[in-house]
């Protein structure tokens, strides 16, 4: 009898084997082909506030570093402003994925940018949360109506009396002083150049630390407003969204002296509805 030879096992373990390695080494290349990690970048606009935006850069820089380690991201960029114009030729240049903006700036781009509010910044020192109207002699709003009104924020009258006064007064009832310096009214005010001063609470807090500061009496006050929103851009994906949103009110404990140079007590999840009743209000017609 004629024996067969035994090669279909062979050749099976000859093809196992081939299979193996070619999966092993499919896996391999899908590993090296795998996109890496997306960088993330940032823009943060702080209008009317004490300092200036090459100062505040270097903290920014330090809070991003952060950011990224959170939120397991390659790198995380950003560029701070202080003035509206250059930060939104940024926005458009260089889209970036999340912002943070002052209120009046968030405001004023809602329907430009199409942002969503995924956090809110809570920085007393930096100023924005409220309003007030301070002078020598003026012991309420209507000792300042009629006279004259040094302010920084003359340029936002659309702000300043639909949100700010909410309908309380209107700029056009003040003879306007000009003001560019934070601090400017305040002094306009001490030296008789100005009756009253329409200033924020940033500001105000400045009155302690200048010559005959304590002169000036509050005549008015304005609600307390939200915070500086943290904005997340129609470009930036679903899952950095999320995972940004879920550091946020760890960030400052992790980036304790960053956020402490800056004025910033605590960042928190947020929300377009903590904003939505003062869209409205600066909507209207």
């Amino acid at each position: 009898m004629t024996r067969v030879p035994k090669t279909d096992s062979a050749a099976a373990r000859v093809l196992a084997l081939g299979g193996l390695l070619a999966g092993t080494w499919l896996s391999v290349a899908v590993a090296v082909a795998a996109p890496a990690a997306a960088a993330r970048s940032f823009i943060v606009l702080r209008e009317y506030g004490v300092g200036s935006a090459s100062r505040a850069q270097p903290y920014l820089d330090e809070l991003l570093r952060v950011v990224a380690e959170q939120n397991h991201w390659p790198k995380a960029t950003g560029k701070y402003f202080s003035e509206r114009a250059s930060a939104l030729a940024f926005v458009r240049e260089e889209k970036p994925d999340f912002g943070i903006l002052s209120l009046p700036a968030y405001l004023a781009l809602k329907d430009t940018l199409q942002p969503s509010v995924i956090g809110e910044v809570l920085a007393p020192q930096a100023g924005g949360r409220r309003y007030f109207l301070v002078s020598k002699q003026a012991q309420a709003l209507e000792g300042c109506v009629g006279h004259r009104l040094a302010t920084t924020f003359a340029p936002d009258a659309k702000f300043v009396e639909r949100v700010v006064a909410a309908g309380a007064f209107k700029l056009a009832d003040f003879t306007l002083v000009t003001a560019q310096r934070p601090l400017e009214p305040l002094k306009q005010v001490i030296r008789d150049e100005a009756d009253c001063a329409l200033i924020d609470d940033a500001q105000l807090a400045a009155t302690g630390h200048i010559e005959r500061g304590s002169e000036l009496r509050t005549a008015w006050r304005s609600a307390e407003l939200p915070g500086m929103p943290v904005l997340a851009f129609p470009r930036a994906d679903a899952a950095a969204v999320k995972s940004l949103k879920q550091s946020l009110p760890s960030l400052c404990t992790k980036a304790k002296q960053a956020c402490g140079s800056v004025g910033i007590d605590l960042i928190q999840a947020s929300s377009d509805e903590r904003y939505r009743a003062l869209l409205a209000q600066y909507s209207k017609p």
